[in-house]
């Protein structure tokens, strides 16, 4: 029912719809196919190709993804021409004069969204490079240029680069995609940072979380319901330990899958809920699947495949398989894949599962004990250089010609500055580099003995392109040594009046003068009987004391208000 026709050149899928018109332009380009200093590039530019287009009464967006960029939109076939017409105008004339305001929306859009639970995983098993991106800030926007947008515009958005699918009988009257010509651009490579699995880190989050890369076939989305169903039934219904309890799975674009589980816990049960989450891929793993989940599974995805709009819910997906080169297969033949799938096929699956895993933990937590490794939190050399003394603690940094060091807590990060992703700089002279292994090495000059001929070095060691300048900070969040602190602290100490030190001195020398004398007539009075039988003798002392508890009075107050 999917059909494959060619609109001005692009590849153009059209499959039947009982409601409104829908369609969308798919383009092979996404975050795995920027790198870290340029971060956020195709996602700038799909806000700049869709600004123009203002208010619609038509529901219309664009979504950049790992591995694709797609506008999309449902209406009036009228209106999805127009709007499909202009972005593809915008696209190869690009209304850079929004550039700036753009900018900022994405910025805010980034510091308002809530991060998802697994939002860390990409950089743990990828790295800073191509699928790990997805997991850090767009730091690349502040340094795009108009030029480099255009650039990558010309190579990325073209029309053999792009699918078009249309949910609906006929492409749109007066539709027109306007694109340049170029190449099918392949999926990127996907790098590892992970020297083994099964691997683990642990996260702050209060759940845990599993990743797998998968051979994709029809097993791995029955597997995946298996594993859902495996999870619901030991976490939530035997125990009560977890609420949320889900899978997914999503297709890399290189014939692998990357499987997604993830178990919430409270605080003080993530041990318990960790363990159960072990058990159950455990328990899978050695094959002890049911055949009832088997087929509720595969019941469950059979019965998906046979609503009414499934073919123009499938064109998404059909259009992705499309640009990477994965084969489409009839819905016939999605039957009977997952009809065939076996008990014994899910126990490859499983076990493929387990060998690939990267489980998130929460603080607290290991999962050494169930087999899994730390993925590495440290480098394993050290850059050849000079040695830079902390000037709080023990730690040091080394600065040399090809990279550069920290050392300390126990524990050594190393970036070579050839191989760096991006080097944050701020104006006050702090520098953070980021490894292709996602290592991190935070540099404050403030807090170690640094020559200038040591930032220098640095600046001149990391090629140009992957620095990026960041916002000054305020000069009161800059890191200091100790000692700077503790002069801080002092001078901020509220500052007392001028007189209050010489009235607590004056305070004291009459609290002594008049206790002095006061005690001495009072000794006197028990040592001598006839002043003891003077009534106006005892007046007198306690009059004395009287006065002397009154001049001491000032020193009390004054020193209390000290210490507040």
């Amino acid at each position: 029912m999917i059909q494959q026709l060619e609109t001005d050149g692009v590849p153009t899928l059209l499959a039947p719809t009982g409601g409104p018109m829908r369609a969308g332009l798919t383009f092979r380009v996404g975050t795995a196919d920027e790198t870290l200093a340029r971060h956020g590039i195709t996602h700038l530019l799909e806000h700049l190709a869709l600004a123009p287009l203002g208010i619609a009464d038509y529901h219309f967006n664009g979504a950049t993804a790992p591995i694709f960029t797609t506008f999309h939109m449902h209406g009036s076939e009228q209106d999805i021409a127009t709007f499909l017409t202009a972005v593809c105008a915008n696209l190869a004339d690009l209304p850079t004069g929004r550039l700036s305001v753009e900018k900022d929306i994405l910025r805010t859009e980034w510091s308002s969204q809530g991060g998802a639970t697994s939002d860390d995983i990409a950089l743990w098993r990828y790295g800073a490079r191509d699928f790990g991106l997805s997991s850090y800030p767009e730091w690349g926007l502040d340094r795009l240029t108009a030029e480099e947008l255009r650039e990558w515009a010309a190579r990325w958005f073209t029309r053999e680069n792009a699918v078009l699918w249309i949910a609906g009988d006929r492409v749109p009257e007066g539709l027109r995609l306007a694109l340049p010509t170029g190449a099918r651009q392949p999926v990127p490579v996907a790098s590892s940072a992970l020297p083994t699995t099964p691997a683990y880190f642990v996260a702050g989050a209060q759940a845990v979380v599993l990743d797998a890369v998968l051979r994709r076939r029809a097993a791995v989305g029955v597997f995946a319901d298996v594993l859902e169903r495996e999870l619901f039934r030991a976490l939530r219904q035997e125990t009560g330990l977890s609420y949320t309890t889900s899978t997914g799975f999503e297709p890399r674009g290189d014939g692998q899958v990357t499987l997604r589980a993830v178990a919430d816990a409270l605080a003080e049960k993530q041990d318990a809920v960790l363990g159960g989450f072990v058990d159950v891929l455990a328990k899978l793993r050695v094959g002890r699947i049911e055949q009832r989940d088997l087929d509720a599974a595969v019941a469950k995805r059979v019965e998906a495949l046979a609503a009414t709009e499934v073919d123009a819910a499938r064109l998404p997906g059909y259009a992705i398989n499309l640009l990477t080169g994965e084969r489409n297969r009839s819905l016939d033949e999605h039957r009977a894949e997952l009809k065939a799938v076996t008990l014994a096929e899910l126990h490859e699956v499983a076990q493929e599962v387990c060998a690939s895993a990267l489980l998130m933990v929460p603080t607290g937590t290991r999962a050494d004990w169930a087999g899994f490794t730390a993925a590495p939190t440290a480098s394993e050399t050290v850059a050849a250089g000079t040695t830079h003394y902390s000037r709080d603690d023990d730690s040091q940094l080394r600065i040399g010609p090809e990279g550069a060091s920290y050392l300390g807590d126990g524990s050594r990060l190393t970036v070579s500055y050839a191989e760096c992703a991006v080097m944050l700089a701020w104006p006050d002279g702090a520098r953070q580099l980021i490894g292709p292994d996602a290592i991190v090495l935070h540099i404050e000059p403030t807090l170690f003995d640094l020559h200038p001929t040591a930032m220098q070095a640095i600046d001149a060691g990391v090629p140009a392109d992957r620095q990026v300048t960041m916002p000054s900070r305020d000069p009161e969040t800059i890191p200091q040594p100790r000692a700077v602190r503790e002069i801080r602290d002092y001078l901020a100490r509220p500052k007392r009046p001028w007189w209050e030190a010489p009235l607590m001195l004056l305070s004291g020398l009459a609290t002594l003068t008049v206790g002095g004398f006061t005690l001495l007539l009072t000794l006197a009075m028990f040592v001598d009987p006839e002043l003891d039988g003077e009534m106006w003798m005892w007046g007198v002392v306690a009059v004395g004391w009287l006065l002397a508890v009154i001049l001491a009075l000032p020193i009390v107050l004054l020193a209390r208000g000290r210490r507040r």
